[in-house]
């Protein structure tokens, strides 16, 4: 079976200022097989800076997240909730999202069975997409 590309996200709600509007946009994307879920973990820091992860079932906020499809589970380890909880606030959460783009398993595959081989591959921050879309409507 073919895998696509897997990335991960971590997403920090300072505050703990969690809404759940990502559980319905994150469905969308599962449901129409943009993306497979593969592991979801959600993070605390509280006052004291103790880190501890939160399951879908112990907190209504993430309640949401239990209805995805998916074998979710088994790839975020320990490790992986402490470098996700090093940037945390005291008093905040944030999300760890691991997930393959099912999108591009065909472009993957090909380029796979043309001798293709991934030399790097990184996601540039919106911010500086932003900025350089500005720079060029200003020099256009």
């Amino acid at each position: 079976m073919a895998i696509g590309p897997v990335e991960y996200i971590i997403v920090g709600f300072p505050g703990n200022q969690f809404t759940g509007d990502i559980a319905p946009e994150l469905a969308k994307l599962v449901d129409s097989g943009t993306i497979r879920i593969l592991d979801l973990v959600f993070i605390t820091k509280d006052a004291d800076g103790d880190v501890r992860a939160v399951e879908f079932e112990d907190h209504d906020d993430v309640a949401l997240f239990s209805a995805l499809d998916g074998e979710v589970g088994g790839f975020i380890n320990d490790e992986d909730i402490e470098y996700a909880a090093t940037e945390l606030e005291p008093n905040s959460s944030a999300a760890l999202l691991i997930w393959e783009d099912v999108w591009a398993t065909p472009f993957v595959e090909a380029m796979r069975n043309s001798g293709g081989v991934l030399i790097e591959g990184s996601r540039i921050p919106h911010d500086l997409i932003e900025a350089a879309e500005a720079e060029l409507a200003a020099a256009g």
